[in-house]
């Protein structure tokens, strides 16, 4: 039998936040900046990401094409925006925060065919759209939460999400006192117009009013701030309060548009919106924090070894961006202005000399990554930074490339691989775990890696123990291929520290070169955990040295 909640007894209040005009504006940091501001409010908020992807999770897709995959604390592999949830929220996202259409339509037919619909023909409406109000109440209710923040993929007027607005408008029809709308919209400058236009807009409200949903609040994003002339005419077209069009200009950080969003009194829009009054308003650490970023002023250079950035003639970031968080969470933590630097591992494969380009660069972050494009172009890099002695961070594929280059330039093994670029190495220093080797065998790939978080024992004469501070952590995983313990004794011999495992398999979780101010790589991925309000150690302590 299915269940299917038909009100929510809790009063959670639901804000769903869709995309007008084009995609890209800023939906995500939209829910994680109305979020903070909420919070900042002492209310308890919670957000939910909707991917209109017929994948069942983010795991299988190319960085490239969709940006970083961000893994949860339990374990699942998602998109980048509930990174912003965290980051700004403050809190860990789980798994049940994050839906496609994908797992929806997985969900509908398993119970089909388990016959828990009784023999019914399941329907699109109402079976698909009742299991998406299911989550979505889950999800207010586990959290206990007074606001969940809902945002849709895409762009209003795409088939592809058409199902998700269809959710919200029968929520609305059910609870209307719990349920609002915020669009999202670019409001393009033409170079040879000079003028704001808003008429994009105005379609986009079109596109919204024939899923049979009015917009309560615009968010109106563009590379100026709207004045009160674009204000009234979005007002009379779109059939919103001119108060209720939020200005929303480009700004040289995410982390201000709380701030900015506050100026237009987003926060109180929403209280009268639901009859509410703030429990307190105390967004003194948020604001403190967005005037260290400002004030900040002395520059640390680091560069990324990576491969995920090149698309076309242009570089995406998002394949990174947790690890670019975590360098400015760092960086701003200690009055610095971090500089970022692309540096791709295949032109030092063509180019060697290429390398020197290294000497300019405070510290360098090899980042993880899959296959074996770029793979040799990293361990050099890294080989150039270790006898440099250049601050160094590797992360995940970072720290095994770290050891195969350990293993071959310090150890005296030519051969030294891992397996997952030659299956016939004689030296496989990384390798795969038998329960890998049996997922790879049978093509069990999606979400079958080791994902999620992982204890870690921290040797404490060492760096890394030192920066957290403790003996015992845990932290998020995302990787196929270990350290290979048949290894270990060899490696350390020569040197190489070995300074935290996973005390339940033994695995190699961090190591560190000591004859460097600062090589240290992980297994995990710290970048994960990062906080604007509470920057990772390990990073803190790489930016450190780095200004150094």
């Amino acid at each position: 039998m299915v269940v299917v909640f038909m009100a929510n007894s809790s009063k959670t209040k639901y804000i769903f936040v869709v995309g007008g005009v084009m995609s890209g504006i800023g939906k995500g940091v939209t829910v994680a900046s109305t979020a903070r501001i909420l919070k900042d409010y002492g209310f308890r908020v919670s957000a939910v990401k909707i991917d209109p992807y017929l994948n069942v999770d983010a795991g299988t897709m190319n960085p490239t094409e969709h940006g970083e995959v961000f893994v949860t604390e339990d374990g699942l592999e998602c998109d980048q925006d509930i990174g912003n949830y965290e980051r700004f929220i403050g809190d860990n996202i789980l798994r049940d925060n994050y839906m496609t259409s994908g797992t929806v339509y997985k969900a509908v037919i398993d119970r089909e065919r388990n016959l828990n619909y009784g023999g019914k023909c399941v329907q699109v409406i109402p079976h698909i759209t009742d299991e998406v109000e299911r989550r979505l109440l889950n999800v207010g209710r586990k959290n206990k939460a007074d606001f969940v923040l809902v945002e849709i993929g895409g762009t209003v007027g795409e088939y592809e999400n058409l199902l998700f607005l269809e959710t919200g408008r029968i929520m609305k029809l059910k609870m209307p006192d719990q349920i609002m709308f915020m669009l999202v919209s670019y409001f393009p400058i033409p170079e040879m117009v000079g003028e704001m236009k808003t008429k994009p807009t105005q379609h986009a409200v079109r596109a919204m009013n024939s899923a049979g949903i009015q917009p309560d609040i615009i968010i109106a994003r563009s590379s100026q701030p709207l004045d009160d002339i674009r204000k009234q005419k979005v007002s009379i077209f779109c059939n919103v309060s001119a108060q209720n069009v939020i200005s929303a200009p480009d700004i040289s950080s995410i982390y201000e548009i709380p701030v900015n969003f506050e100026k237009d009194h987003l926060g109180s829009r929403i209280m009268e919106k639901f009859n509410l009054k703030p429990k307190e308003k105390n967004s003194r650490s948020w604001n403190n924090f967005v005037k260290k970023v400002k004030s900040s002023s002395k520059t640390v250079r680091i560069g990324i070894v990576g491969k995920y950035f090149g698309t076309g003639d242009f570089t995406l970031a998002d394949s990174y961006i947790s690890v670019i968080e975590a360098i400015k969470h760092a960086a701003w933590s200690l009055n610095l202005k971090p500089e970022i630097v692309w540096l791709n591992s295949e032109s030092y494969e063509k180019n060697p000399k290429q390398l020197e380009e290294l000497k300019d660069l405070n510290g360098i972050i090899v980042p993880g990554g899959f296959g074996k494009r770029g793979v040799e172009g990293k361990i050099m890099a890294i080989n150039y930074v270790r006898k440099n002695n250049i601050p160094f961070l590797g992360l995940c594929y970072g720290l095994q490339l770290a050891v195969v280059e350990f293993a071959r330039n310090v150890c005296g093994m030519a051969d030294a691989h891992t397996t997952e670029v030659d299956p016939k190495t004689t030296k496989p220093v990384i390798t795969t775990m038998p329960d890998q080797l049996v997922n790879i065998k049978e093509k069990r790939m999606g979400g079958s890696m080791r994902l999620g978080a992982y204890k870690c024992k921290l040797n404490l004469n060492f760096q890394s123990s030192k920066l957290y501070g403790v003996n015992l952590i845990s932290e998020r995983h995302r990787h196929r291929y270990e350290v290979n313990n048949a290894f270990r004794p060899v490696l350390e011999k020569k040197g190489l520290v070995v300074a935290g495992i996973n005390p339940e398999r033994n695995l190699v979780e961090i190591i560190e070169w000591s004859h460097n101010k600062f090589f240290v790589a992980t297994q995990f991925h710290p970048e994960l955990k990062s906080r604007p309000l509470d920057p990772h150690p390990l990073f803190r302590g790489f930016i450190k040295a780095a200004a150094k």
